[in-house]
C-alpha cells in the first residue's frame, strides 16, 4: 500500500493507493478502531474540537437541536392556552351535566309530588269508604236486630210449646 500526502495550504490530503483496500473498508476500519479504543476517540474529539472550522460545525450542528428559551417561552404559552380552551370546555361540560341532572331532579321531584297528591286522595277515599262501611254496618244491626229478634222469638216458641 502505498499512501500520499498532498498538502494544499492548511490541508493536508492523504491518499491511500493499494488494490486490497478500498474507501469504504478504510473507513470501516477506522470506525471499528474508534469503538474499540476510548484513547483514540478522545484524541479524534481533542482534534476536532481544537480546529475552529469543525467546532464551529459541531457548534452549528448542536444548536440546531437546542431550544432557546424563545422557544420554551412559545411552547409554555401554546401549552397555557391548550390547558386554557380544556378547562374551559371541561367546565362548560360539567355545567351542562350539571343542568341535565337538576333538570332530571326536578322531574322526578315533580313526579314524586303528583304520586304524594295520589297516595293523599287514595288516603282521603279509603276513611270516606271506612267511614261509609262504619254507618253501613251500624245500619244493618239497626234493621236486622228486630228481625233476629223475632225470628229467635218464634223458634223458642215454636220449641217449647
Amino acid at each position: 500500500m502505498r499512501i500520499h500526502v498532498h498538502s494544499t495550504g492548511n490541508d493536508n490530503v492523504i491518499y491511500a493507493h493499494n488494490s486490497e483496500f478500498s474507501a469504504s473498508s478504510i473507513a470501516e476500519k477506522l470506525i471499528e478502531a474508534l469503538e474499540k479504543d476510548p484513547k483514540i476517540r478522545k484524541r479524534l474529539a481533542e482534534l476536532m474540537v481544537t480546529d475552529s472550522d469543525v467546532r464551529l460545525a459541531i457548534i452549528n450542528a448542536v444548536l440546531a437541536d437546542v431550544a432557546t428559551k424563545s422557544d420554551l417561552e412559545k411552547l409554555e404559552a401554546a401549552t397555557k392556552r391548550k390547558l386554557e380552551k380544556l378547562g374551559e370546555r371541561l367546565s362548560n361540560e360539567i355545567q351542562r351535566e350539571v343542568r341535565r341532572l337538576e333538570d332530571r331532579i326536578s322531574a322526578l321531584e315533580n313526579r314524586i309530588a303528583a304520586l304524594e297528591n295520589r297516595v293523599n286522595s287514595i288516603e282521603e277515599r279509603l276513611a270516606r269508604l271506612e267511614g261509609q262501611m262504619d254507618l253501613f254496618v251500624k245500619l244493618f244491626i239497626a234493621f236486622n236486630l228486630p228481625t233476629s229478634i223475632a225470628v229467635i222469638g218464634i223458634l223458642l216458641k215454636m220449641i217449647f210449646s
